[in-house]
């Protein structure tokens, strides 16, 4: 391996733990959901600001984005709010596990919504690849109702978190043909960070109301979810396939499920891992058929 080889791959590795400590610091919180969601959004468009402002060229582009875009780029914005505030919810709800794991199944909403809005087709493979991947989600479903409480409910967040990601997802295919990746997460930051400012306010909630823990988890939360995760598979795209590079994605919830074993003592059962591992294998072989239909 050469040397240019070798920073991706440690970029790789940091951008695995960024995600995976998302739903760590989420767990940590003790404001609202939707709080805790708004502080992670405007503490990232205030780091993103200078990147994109400072540059004459991206300044540029910024103000000669056509209506159309900004417009697909605010409802991006809007799903995106959603998927946080859902998801975050999921959390003080269900397991870490049990979430983090059902949130990947996005792959598969945005399989089937590229199918019925995009007019795409699947394949008899990708058809069994989603089969697999709902399956795992109901075994999860099952060890949660058994196991009492709301996990169940927190379950059925986390899906939702994952059609409303799958969605913004599905825009973003659309809307980044004619934009360049850092104008169109900007754009869809400040509109996801416009959104959830509104929501928080119309639900009666202040950003301040609960002392530094949602403005510190926020802040968390921005620097190593968004910034040292998602930014860094984007990047990591130049230099690594974007087959890898999504595959590395699934490593999340296993991360994740065992920062939480040591944190929170949260313990998955055994139809819960294998849940898990149904979901994974499912995503993975559904990945797997998307590239080798890139390849045709």
């Amino acid at each position: 391996m050469n040397y240019l080889e070798k920073p991706p791959m440690i970029m790789i590795v940091i951008g695995i733990l960024g995600i995976s400590l998302s739903a760590i610091f989420v767990k940590y919180s003790t404001a609202p959901s939707v709080v805790t969601a708004a502080s992670r959004l405007l503490w990232t468009v205030l780091l993103m600001s200078p990147v994109v402002l400072l540059k004459s060229e991206r300044r540029q582009e910024l103000l000669t984005t056509d209506k159309k875009t900004v417009v697909m780029c605010a409802v991006s914005g809007i799903f995106l709010a959603l998927h946080f505030i859902i998801w975050f919810e999921s959390l003080a709800h269900t397991s870490v596990a049990s979430s983090t794991t059902i949130v990947c199944t996005e792959v598969i909403w945005v399989a089937l919504g590229y199918c019925v809005f995009l007019h795409g087709k699947l394949s008899a493979k990708a058809i069994l690849a989603i089969i697999i991947t709902l399956s795992g989600s109901v075994l999860i479903a099952f060890s949660d109702s058994s196991s009492g409480g709301n996990h169940l409910y927190g379950d059925m967040l986390a899906l939702l978190a994952a059609m409303a990601v799958a969605v913004y997802t599905l825009i973003g295919r659309v809307a980044r043909t004619t934009t360049s990746t850092t104008i169109y997460t900007y754009i869809v930051y400040v509109c996801c960070a416009i959104t959830l400012v509104i929501i928080m306010t119309l639900q009666g909630y202040s950003l301040f109301g609960y002392g530094l823990s949602a403005i510190t988890v926020g802040l968390l939360l921005s620097i190593f979810s968004t910034i040292l995760g998602h930014s860094i598979f984007s990047w990591c795209l130049k230099y690594l396939s974007p087959t890898f590079v999504s595959a590395s994605k699934l490593c999340e919830p296993v991360v994740a499920a065992i920062l939480a074993v040591f944190l929170f003592q949260e313990i998955p059962g055994l139809m819960q891992i294998i849940g898990g591992a149904v979901i994974l294998g499912g995503v993975i072989f559904y990945s797997r058929i998307e590239s080798e239909g890139d390849r045709d």
